[in-house]
């Protein structure tokens, strides 16, 4: 019966330590979130009306789930504080996934996408501005985004 008691008690304690550090990663990636690029939840159309009366330009991610590099970047070139005070302070920024998606269909036929990622620079009537294709360090992004 003892071992029981002890065994149990090792479980809970054991579950302690595994709810402790989910709760210290989640802090931490908010911790990143809130340094980065913040990507804006709204559609294109949405996003050309506010380069409109904002004057900014449009960034976007275009990525797929199943892409190895396009999950780096958002895990760290993304996630970088000089990057994100650049971005979010000079584009609205969107992250579209380019399958799934009617804006992402649209996007890859309009900008003929062919590879991810695809980083695209639009003004508020669609005109491209500047494109990147495949991985891309922070310092790359600060140099496109200081260009425009």
């Amino acid at each position: 019966m003892k071992k029981m008691i002890y065994l149990v008690m090792l479980a809970f304690l054991g579950l302690s330590f595994t709810f402790s550090d989910s709760s210290s990663i989640n802090k931490v990636n908010n911790q990143a979130q809130a340094t980065g690029i913040k990507f804006e939840n709204i559609s294109l159309d949405e996003a050309k009306k506010m380069a409109k009366s904002s004057g900014k330009i449009i960034f976007i991610d275009a990525y797929t789930e199943w892409c190895g590099p396009c999950k780096r970047m958002a895990a760290t070139s993304f996630m970088d504080a000089e990057v994100g005070k650049l971005y979010n302070s000079k584009f609205i920024n969107l992250k579209i996934e380019v399958e799934k998606t009617e804006d992402g269909k649209f996007i890859q036929r309009t900008y003929g996408i062919r590879a991810y990622p695809t980083l695209l620079y639009i003004d508020a009537e669609g005109n491209l501005k500047k494109s990147l294709v495949g991985l891309q360090t922070a310092e790359q992004l600060i140099i496109a985004g200081k260009s425009l």
